[in-house]
């Protein structure tokens, strides 16, 4: 039986402080009004004085109310059943279906030791030739899409969701208007992948504090999965949104800020999430892909900062399109040799000859006489565009690449390409 304790010494913002003893950082505890029980996280320790954040905020709070420590920090369930279900950032059931208590774990756990790691080797495919073709998508990797507000990035992760080839996703939604949680949630049932999906989803309207546990929620559950052999990928967005809640109680706690006003753990609060990517030898993977919405489209903002020395590449997701320049998956190497013979051929070609038809767009629009060779490569940058670059292509790997040689046989000569012999004779396209 856990002690109660009847007095609360200070209340500021959603934080409460209480004195006690015989608790752990991470702790919950219940918080019981006249209103009724709300839980709270134990989130600093000072002397006797132990201050939590109450996950429904302090409004109704007294300091004569009680407090009720449970000895265990935040659990979720990760059974079978989790599947094709849909929760909130504290892990209460948002579908209206029953609460699961059965083969609980606890959240934020240490990352794998990355002596248990092995090299990454497999590729995801996701049916989009910006992805698999020229930035290849590898499991145990960790990506940001990094974005500004108002472009399609919840489309885009509800693609890769519907289309991915994975055993399981979990979809973690931070900020989320309620316009965006509905649309993932209608999305994945229409195309019949929310029975092999997990949502954690945390709403504009939600409690800040539940912003927080919502990717460590998703990384709990998908730990679990991918021991028990599970390929899991996880979607996260909008790791931004995630920051932001952590400046939010940071300012409330009267920590000094760093840079912009985030906490100066923000590095490795976002580190200790990224990183739980890992390929287990024997067992499965964890991916993990997270939208970084950029204020004012600055990549030098500390959340896109920081988030590029974590991980391993990014996305630049403008205009609707997945950018061909700025975009790296640093890990790529280690699949697309293995995919078909003529894989990086296409993508160093294809990318070579979009550089030049981007040169020639500037020669064009300052009034230069255009040639022949610009003729061809503003005719090969129009179809570049809409048969790779447009979102709305999905079509399997192989096929991307017989569209990329079908898109230069229709600009180019064969002679004109650079590729060699051997590979003309195997793909280039016949008459």
């Amino acid at each position: 039986m856990r002690k109660v304790y009847h007095r609360i010494i200070q209340i500021a913002g959603i934080v409460i402080t209480v004195e006690a003893d015989d608790v752990a950082y991470g702790d919950l505890a219940e918080v019981t009004t006249s209103r009724g029980t709300s839980l709270a996280q134990v989130i600093r320790l000072q002397d006797s004085k132990v201050f939590l954040q109450v996950f429904a905020g302090s409004r109704g709070i007294s300091t004569n109310d009680q407090v009720r420590f449970l000895g265990h920090p935040m659990r979720v369930s990760s059974s079978e059943n989790l599947l094709g279900r849909i929760f909130t950032g504290s892990g209460r059931p948002r579908d209206h279906r029953p609460m699961l208590e059965d083969q609980l774990v606890e959240i934020g756990g240490p990352s794998v030791n990355p002596a248990r790691r092995i090299v990454p080797k497999n590729m995801i495919r996701t049916g989009i030739p910006m992805i698999d073709v020229f930035n290849t998508l590898v499991e145990s990797q960790k990506l940001p899409i990094f974005s500004v507000a108002g472009e399609p990035y919840n489309q885009l992760l509800a693609r890769i969701a519907m289309q991915a080839e994975v055993d399981v996703i979990i979809l973690g939604g931070m900020g989320l208007k309620h316009d965006d949680y509905l649309f993932f949630r209608n999305t994945l049932d229409e195309h019949g992948a929310l029975s092999r999906s997990v949502m954690f989803v945390h709403t504009a309207s939600d409690p800040v504090v539940e912003c927080l546990l919502v990717p460590d929620m998703c990384l709990a559950v998908a730990e679990k999965y991918a021991l028990d052999g599970k390929r899991v990928l996880v979607l996260l967005t909008d790791m931004t949104n995630f920051a932001d809640a952590m400046k939010e109680i940071a300012i409330t706690m009267e920590q000094i800020p760093s840079n912009r006003g985030y906490p100066g753990d923000l590095y490795s609060q976002l580190a200790s999430r990224y990183e739980k990517a890992v390929d287990f030898e024997g067992a499965g993977s964890i991916t993990i892909l997270a939208v970084t919405t950029m204020p004012g489209d600055d990549v030098t903002h500390p959340i896109p900062d920081n988030t590029g020395y974590i991980t391993e590449g990014q996305f630049y997701l403008r205009n609707g399109r997945i950018e061909p320049f700025g975009s790296l998956s640093r890990l790529k190497q280690q699949v697309n040799s293995d995919t078909r013979s003529d894989h990086r051929t296409i993508m160093d070609t294809m990318i070579r000859f979009y550089a030049d038809y981007k040169e020639t767009l500037e020669k064009q629009s300052m009034g230069f006489q255009m040639s022949s060779w610009d003729d061809k490569l503003l005719k090969y940058g129009e179809l570049f565009e809409t048969r790779m670059m447009d979102l709305s292509v999905n079509i399997p790997l192989e096929e991307a690449l017989d569209l990329g040689w079908k898109t230069m046989k229709e600009c180019f000569d064969r002679t004109e390409s650079g590729i060699k012999t051997d590979l003309l004779n195997q793909y280039w396209p016949k008459d």
